[in-house]
């Protein structure tokens, strides 16, 4: 079996690649795994240190969108996990044209390569976020799209733009909608690696309006093996929700990070709240656990102390990508 992983030097994707080359998912064991990766800034080479030399891995660096390139490394190829995206909501809010790029030409470039090699299966990785929010209850996988950040929202067109090709071209496209992930090797400006090393500093962290927007969280791990059951077992055509069964709010998320390094909420700084900020967010996982009998295994208490054990022996991994995204940022102010 070849298996093309898009997006396999990121955070998910990477985790996903390390797993399946270590034996971990027994439907896709002893597949050739191609990562094609644009080594954009949240694309890191060093994510796939534990298997560079792995004789089953070959690393393509290059463009989602560029038709010429997808159809070469598409060919002979049985699965497509894609995981490329831009996912950060800030970064779309400031400027959503990358997001519009990569999320639904880019996945509309991959899709037609597949259509036309005749690839095997298409699962294609997205987000609980293009339901919108939820006040209560969970939401289905038939559940309207209502996305609100332009992040979102291209996510949504991905979504519906894979569904079409499997329709319109017969290709076995599954659909995967995680909730909020969290883990090792996860880029500094998501909020547990961000709140963690800036409070392994003595920094402080800085905490959106009232705190109280509440979302599932879910280990790396667990959602990997959830993509890898959708792979090897999910019906062509499908949908699958992928929940790790912890809500918390923000703020309750936050006294865990400072307990766990040590400081108290005079760390915590106040800041306007993210515009279109979703409340909450809250996926129903019973199809994909009566049809493929997934569960989340990691427990959220001992996922998280893990996670930021593994900041504070990592800092040589995160210290200079937030040095470098510092910079970058610096830059752009002085340009406005």
């Amino acid at each position: 079996m070849r298996v093309l992983v898009t997006g396999g030097a990121g955070f998910i994707g990477s985790h996903f690649v390390r797993e399946l080359l270590s034996g971990a998912y027994p439907d896709l064991d002893g597949a050739q795994v191609v990562v094609l990766d644009a080594l954009t800034y949240a694309g890191n080479r060093a994510n796939l240190d534990p298997v560079r030399d792995h004789g089953r891995l070959r690393f393509v660096h290059g463009d989602i969108c560029d038709p010429l390139l997808t159809g070469q490394v598409m060919a002979g190829t049985d699965l497509v996990v894609h995981f490329a995206a831009e996912s950060h909501v800030d970064r779309s809010i400031a400027d959503a044209s990358a997001f519009v790029r990569t999320n639904v030409l880019g996945t509309q470039t991959l899709l037609q390569a597949a259509a036309l090699a005749g690839t095997g299966r298409f699962v294609h990785v997205s987000t609980d976020e293009v339901y919108g929010s939820i006040e209560h209850g969970s939401w289905p996988e038939d559940h309207p799209l209502l996305p609100n950040s332009p992040y979102a929202a291209s996510k949504a067109a991905s979504d519906l733009m894979a569904l079409a090709f499997h329709r319109t071209h017969g290709l076995e496209v599954c659909v995967t909608r995680c909730s909020n992930n969290y883990g090792p090797y996860q880029f500094p400006e998501k909020a547990i690696p961000l709140f963690t090393t800036n409070l392994v500093d003595g920094l402080d962290v800085p905490l959106y309006g009232d705190g109280l927007n509440s979302r599932d969280w879910l280990h790396v791990d667990d959602h990997c093996r959830g993509i890898a059951l959708v792979a090897a077992k999910g019906r062509a055509g499908e949908i699958y929700n992928i929940g790790g069964g912890t809500e918390l709010t923000n703020l309750e998320l936050t006294d865990r990070l400072l307990d766990l390094c040590g400081r108290d909420r005079s760390a915590v700084r106040r800041v306007a709240d993210r515009a279109a900020h979703d409340r909450r967010y809250s996926v129903d996982i019973t199809k994909i656990s009566t049809e493929l009998g997934y569960a989340p295994r990691i427990p959220f208490e001992r996922g998280l102390a893990e996670t930021v054990a593994w900041y504070r022996q990592n800092r040589p991994w995160w210290e200079p990508l937030k040095e470098r995204t510092a910079r970058q940022a610096a830059g752009d102010r002085a340009r406005r």
